[in-house]
């Protein structure tokens, strides 16, 4: 079975037991790990971050037995610049390239599945990867 790289927001639900999110992104990491490698890099692991005081908390929240940390592959951060130029040519506002293309970026690369809740960026720049979404 494939990894599944674990899109931030799915964890932070899960950590801050959102009212809306909670259910169902604990229930699918839940499944994920039964089955799969769950994979974060460093993206994830900055933006989960912010909800923490010490690296100590965090590296126990996300513990490196359970969340397996990769670094963000060359090719990858190449493939986030691409979709990157696309959408700005799309009318995208942003002037540097968003999280989630480099995320969804290392999961195309590297033929892993996502597990997000956010799915519409995702399908739109990158439409052959494999998503784990509502």
């Amino acid at each position: 079975m494939p990894p599944v790289l674990v899109d931030s927001n799915v964890l932070l639900d899960v950590l801050t037991e959102d009212p809306r999110w909670f259910e169902w992104s604990a229930t699918e990491l839940e499944n994920a790990a039964e089955l799969h490698p769950l994979i974060i890099d460093p993206l994830v692991y900055a933006e989960v971050s912010i909800g923490f005081a010490r690296i100590e908390e965090l590296d126990e929240a996300l513990p490196p037995s359970l969340f397996q940390r990769e670094s963000l592959p060359w090719e990858a951060a190449f493939l986030a610049g691409k979709v990157f130029l696309k959408y700005r040519r799309g009318g995208g506002v942003r002037r540097s390239p968003l999280p989630d293309f480099f995320i969804g970026a290392h999961a195309a690369v590297a033929g892993y599945i996502l597990l997000t809740r956010d799915a519409a960026r995702y399908r739109t720049y990158f439409p052959t990867l494999e998503l784990r979404a509502p």
